[in-house]
């Protein structure tokens, strides 16, 4: 099960996953623009697991996103599905052409309308408390409008979208899955044996309430984070007006979603809250007693899966050592 863990740790790419050829970009470009090709490439470097190229197509005042999924040919239909599923209510890219089994040359892919906007982790750089702000309550109500989508069943999602197998087998999976995660052979050597008995320590004293959330069957993107949600100034304001990167998309609760995206938040600095919480709630969402604390757990599920990965920065064993105490802990993040 480690294998399908949402892989939360992808940090962005020195250099492109993949370059391609003009005369392959131009086929691409003409199956849905026949007779044009691409006056410009730029390759993205964010993301991990696929390769995302910028395209400027003749005649297109707008550029298009070319995405190659390159990881698992299926997350492409399921991406898909998903973004067709929310749009309407939550906004998204614009899909214009799909090739869901690729072609000989090339693993599926798809091509989209660029959405206009700057990432939420670039508008953070700006050190704009109040831009931040505006931004996280509009986050908050965007999530509350994916967590109204539901399923008839928690679990893995597929093409459709529809649900397959439960995230784990049996009674109580989240604190049996962090289990397996630290008896992972890679994980090990990167946590000390002390920091390892006290994480299985900490999620089995909360596992009865974790454990009332195991029935939740609402759509969970997986990866609400600062890097996938884009943002722009609207008539003075800041708001949401892209969510990217469906692929860990799972059906569970809205809490793991939340966890992620305040996993970074210092109660002695916030930045994100209570903007966040307080929108979501405006906006319909439901948050249980002690929601902060459930919702960093359900997150240190991620945190203690990417630390199972093979290939990882030291860097970014550093950092995720560090949020593994600072959960233990119940301190602010490093």
């Amino acid at each position: 099960m480690i294998d399908q863990a949402p892989r939360e740790a992808r940090w962005v790419r020195a250099e492109p996953r993949r370059t391609l050829p003009e005369y392959l970009v131009d086929r691409i470009v003409q199956t849905a623009f026949p007779r044009s090709r691409a006056v410009g490439i730029q390759p993205l470097t964010e993301g991990w697991r696929n390769a995302n190229f910028k395209l400027h197509v003749e005649g297109k005042a707008e550029p298009i996103v070319l995405r190659i999924y390159e990881h698992d040919a299926s997350i492409c239909q399921k991406e898909v599905d998903l973004m067709r599923f929310v749009r309407g209510s939550v906004p998204v890219p614009e899909v214009i052409h799909v090739e869901a089994r690729g072609w000989d040359d090339i693993p599926p892919f798809v091509l989209m309308r660029c959405v206009d906007g700057i990432s939420l982790r670039d508008l953070k750089k700006s050190g704009d408390p109040s831009a931040m702000a505006q931004a996280a309550a509009s986050a908050g109500e965007i999530l509350a409008a994916i967590g109204r989508k539901t399923f008839s069943k928690p679990g893995w999602l597929a093409p459709g979208p529809s649900v397959t197998c439960p995230l784990l087998e049996g009674k109580d999976p989240i604190p049996r899955y962090i289990d397996l995660c630290l008896e992972s052979a890679h994980l090990q050597p990167r946590l000390p044996a002390e920091l390892r008995e006290r994480a299985h320590s900490l999620i089995w004293s909360w596992a009865p309430q974790i454990a009332d959330l195991d029935g939740a069957r609402c759509l969970v993107h997986g990866d609400y984070g600062k890097r996938n949600l884009l943002v722009r100034n609207v008539e003075g304001r800041w708001v949401v007006v892209g969510v990217l990167d469906w692929e860990f998309a799972v059906s569970g609760s809205p809490l793991a979603d939340i966890g992620h995206f305040l996993r970074y938040e210092r109660n002695s600095r916030p930045l994100m809250e209570p903007y966040f919480s307080e929108a979501y709630l405006r906006a319909g969402g439901t948050l249980p007693k002690n929601w902060r604390q459930l919702a960093r757990l359900i997150d240190f599920t991620n945190i203690c899966a990417s630390l199972t990965y093979e290939d990882l920065f030291d860097e970014v064993v550093v950092e995720l050592a560090g949020l593994v105490a600072a959960t233990i802990e119940n301190r602010d993040p490093p």
